[in-house]
């Protein structure tokens, strides 16, 4: 994203030296020509800057970029109630800003998106999970929404992020605020990966290199084996759902549940929502998960918490919000909406206090979280990264993060559309 951010804001020039050029009749005209052809080479080095700067982008990821669907995955992707003939798309449209509105707010810079001290990360190694959890369901918190789950007796590692940077290039974008808790080479025997989306604080190519050998599987959204394959997962490893498909895991049961998001890896955006974007129902006979994914609010949380719920757990997606894209992601208040709606037991968030990719304090997700879960009377665990949680003996709320300003709900309120009666219904 800050790559992006960073082609962007060359655009931003652009458009403030153009965006006004009228030329008007009490001007003298050879000002006027001056002024014109000023601004066109300031709009050409603008334009040159980004080709340059994409270029060098495009050239130094390589197959970070991943790979688009063909043959029989494609066939699959196009009998998808989903695809609409060119895209994957969400039930309900997707509104946010304009794309100049964007721009000017990415250009300058929000206070406290970064901490200024290292964080209380709390270090692993394999040994600490030799033993399964005593109530057989734990939950590790490894940073942003990488997660290691134990249920069932099975060791499910959720959208396993260890790069530096979440970008296709290892020189730009955001970079971690600490260590992976649990370094790769501690990882213990993993029996799957599950992945929501593709996007890059997600799906993290030097990450999937690194464990195309030691996992036996990978169960993802429909299109994503085709980036596995590119970065050499064997086929046979791969396990590509629809929303409401589900695969065995032994006696787990793994559900792609729907979701209100979008994806593409493309600095191009040429192959936004090629492939899908989903939640998860992690569970077994005495346990059940549920994981949102990326996603911004929508009626069939209801669904979910209906047909595959209650949850012991639920692990809800709660920072890189803002108003502009409240229709990506939740925003802390509808957290608790959401976790409601799926009818979720203890609450994790996730999705936080490791990359910088909203313009919000970086501390902001978790205050805002916690005063709507105190009016709702919703339990919340905020574990440090790298620390486990046994919901069956969740640990009482301990603050770990420090006091640095943020906006109220009221001051900075943010809403998906087209989810009013779900609001109404509470």
């Amino acid at each position: 994203m800050s790559l992006m951010r960073d082609i962007r804001s060359k655009c931003v020039s652009l458009f403030s030296v153009t965006k006004n050029v009228k030329p008007s009749a009490t001007l003298d005209r050879s000002n006027t020509r001056t002024r014109w052809t000023r601004r066109l080479r300031y709009a050409g080095a603008a334009l040159l800057a980004v080709a340059l700067l994409g270029g060098a982008a495009v050239a130094s990821a390589g197959d970070a970029f991943g790979a688009r669907a063909t043959g029989n995955r494609q066939r699959l992707i196009e009998s998808s109630p989903q695809w609409n003939g060119e895209r994957f798309a969400n039930p309900l449209p997707r509104e946010q800003a304009s794309f100049v509105t964007m721009l000017r707010r990415w250009v300058g810079s929000a206070p406290n998106t970064v901490p200024t001290d290292p964080l209380p990360v709390v270090t692993r190694t394999a040994a600490d999970f030799a033993n399964a959890p005593a109530s057989g369901l734990r939950v590790t918190w490894l940073g942003h929404s990488t997660l290691l789950l134990e249920i069932g007796g099975r060791r499910i590692l959720v959208d396993p992020v260890w790069g530096d940077r979440v970008s296709p290039v290892g020189w730009a974008g955001p970079m971690r605020f600490h260590p992976p808790p649990l370094p790769l080479d501690e990882l213990p025997t993993i029996d799957a990966v599950v992945i929501s989306h593709d996007h890059y604080d997600h799906l993290d190519h030097p990450t999937i290199v690194a464990l195309r050998e030691r996992v036996p599987r990978f169960i993802v959204p429909l299109g994503v084996g085709a980036h596995l394959e590119q970065w050499g997962v064997d086929a046979e490893r791969i396990v590509e759902l629809d929303w409401w498909q589900a695969t065995a895991l032994g006696d787990l049961t793994l559900t792609a549940t729907p979701a209100r998001h979008f994806s593409g890896r493309a600095i191009t955006r040429s192959d936004e929502d090629a492939t899908l974007w989903v939640g998860w129902v992690i569970a077994d006979a005495t346990h059940r998960v549920y994981y949102s994914g990326d996603t911004a609010l929508f009626p069939e949380l209801a669904e979910i918490g209906t047909r595959l719920g209650p949850f012991d757990l639920s692990l809800i997606e709660t920072g890189a919000y803002d108003a502009m894209w409240a229709d990506v992601h939740l925003g802390p208040e509808q957290v608790i909406l959401a976790h409601q709606l799926v009818r979720g037991g203890l609450l994790v968030p996730v999705h936080w206090g490791t990359f910088n990719l909203a313009l919000h304090a970086w501390t902001e997700p978790v205050e805002r979280l916690l005063v709507a879960a105190d009016s709702a009377q919703v339990r919340v665990v905020v574990p440090r990264p790298g620390e486990s949680v046994e919901p069956a003996t969740a640990p009482t709320l301990a603050r770990w993060w420090p006091t640095v300003p943020w906006q109220r709900a009221d001051e900075a309120p943010v809403r998906s559309s087209g989810v009013d009666a779900l609001w109404q219904a509470r």
